[in-house]
């Protein structure tokens, strides 16, 4: 028998996905994108592959497909995934995403379960694989009357080392908007007991240095809000829980600084009629025709012109003559265009994923500290690292769904045993493997 598996979107990340599908006998992919010519370099002439040039807001199209299809995956925008997701339900048809669950999507539970549908999300790499490694090591200590008291968790996706040649320590291997966007996030987290939040325009200033033993140092910042996994993860007894994003250092002071710029705005700027970033940024700090604009911006972030900060800046082209994009209207994609040219990370370079996860297990003899790591690596003229650490899980995920070995239904992510087990078990074959190592305290 085989399964027809509709893939909605072919941006950085869809690639891995659908080669998996397709070497695997059992299934066909109909791939939909707006943009067909990158849906067929993907599919590349396979038998069983199809190229589908679609629109989002055309409802009649995207009906059909779904209808057609035996399960969906939408790799479109988080927003629409909750659109596709009745589909899904009115057509009986399963859903796998890799993106948080929204409060809308999370509403879909019952109708999903009623239809005798799974809507399967956050089944990527962050969020995805760090919920199924965290929560089979959890779940380990439960088994051998043990507790977590203490969990963090931090995520990187950055340049390998060898390919972190600028400024900024960082490569987009996705979506720039998704990453500067994230960038301008509240962050709460739950440390010693005492639940800490900030506001997103401070997130920056609330990093931490982190030593990643085999593999370096690191900035570390806070990941949205952590304190929903101590429920999601079952931690009742944990009094520490945060999820991180690691950077390269010196990247959360340089945000600091943009953010303060207003460069992260997303409305157009009242008043500013000028045609270059630099003239924007002379807008921004207030700056004359006649004002030196490297010691005004210094000036009005409070730091010295010879800087790190503002040679990051003058590097990625803030004070320049660089014309800005006729068509965008605001500071954030501007910044979007100019750091994905100025940043991307070249088909001959590879990326770099870094998973850290820390646990203080208390048993009724004995306190350890558990540490589980993941490194993986992009591979030159092929996959990034990102597309396959988040595009693997979701395949696996399809293939388990469609064969039957996932009997659920409903709203779920993956932290229970019979989802993330053989995902990790099949991504450990792929070399996406975790290294554990065993402190007593």
């Amino acid at each position: 028998m085989t399964y027809n598996v509709l893939v909605l979107g072919a941006g950085m990340i869809s690639k891995p996905l659908v080669r998996y599908l397709l070497d695997h006998p059992t299934f066909s992919v109909t791939m939909a994108s707006r943009t067909v010519s990158k849906a067929e370099k993907i599919i590349n002439g396979h038998n069983f592959g199809t190229a589908v040039a679609i629109n989002i807001s055309d409802n009649t199209l995207l009906e059909r497909l779904v209808s057609e299809s035996d399960l969906t995956v939408s790799l479109l925008p988080y927003i629409y995934h909750v659109k596709v997701a009745k589909l899904c339900i009115k057509y009986k048809k399963h859903l796998v995403t890799t993106s948080y669950v929204s409060n809308e999507m999370r509403s879909l539970d019952k109708k999903a379960k009623e239809t005798g549908v799974i809507l399967l999300n956050e089944c990527g790499l962050d969020p995805g694989i760090d919920h199924m490694s965290a929560m089979r090591i959890i779940h380990e200590v439960e088994n051998n009357d043990g507790k977590i008291i203490s969990f963090r968790s931090t995520t990187g996706a950055l340049p390998s080392y060898e390919a972190n040649n600028n400024p900024f320590g960082y490569k987009f291997s996705w979506s720039p908007r998704g990453v500067l966007l994230a960038s301008r996030n509240d962050a709460k987290w739950l440390e010693n007991g005492k639940e800490i939040f900030t506001p997103g325009e401070q997130l920056f200033e609330n990093y931490t240095l982190e030593d990643v033993p085999g593999i370096g140092s690191f900035e570390n910042y806070p990941n949205r809000d952590s304190i929903p996994y101590k429920d999601i993860y079952g931690l009742k007894d944990s009094k520490t829980v945060y999820r991180g994003t690691f950077r390269i250092t010196g990247w959360c002071e340089t945000l600091r600084k943009i953010v303060a710029l207003g460069w992260l705005n997303d409305k157009p700027v009242k008043g500013f009629k000028g045609k270059t970033f630099g003239d924007l940024t002379r807008f921004l700090v207030g700056a004359k025709e006649t004002d030196n604009l490297t010691e005004k911006t210094a000036k009005f972030l409070n730091i010295d012109t010879y800087s790190t900060v503002i040679k990051r800046l003058e590097w990625l082209g803030l004070f320049s003559d660089m014309k800005l994009p006729e068509n965008k209207d605001n500071p954030l994609d501007y910044l979007n265009i100019l750091t994905f040219d100025k940043m991307h990370l070249d088909k001959r370079e590879r990326d770099m994923i870094v998973m850290y996860h820390e646990f203080i297990a208390k048993y009724p003899s004995k306190k350890e500290y558990i540490t589980s790591t993941l490194v993986s690596y992009g591979i030159p003229y092929g996959d990034s690292a990102i597309s396959r650490t988040v595009a693997l899980p979701a395949a696996i995920a399809v293939k388990m769904i469609l064969h039957g070995l996932i009997d659920l239904s409903g709203v779920h992510i993956p932290v229970i045993p019979e989802i993330y087990n053989p995902i990790l078990d099949d991504l450990r074959e792929m070399g996406i493997k975790f290294k554990e190592k065993i402190e007593p305290l």
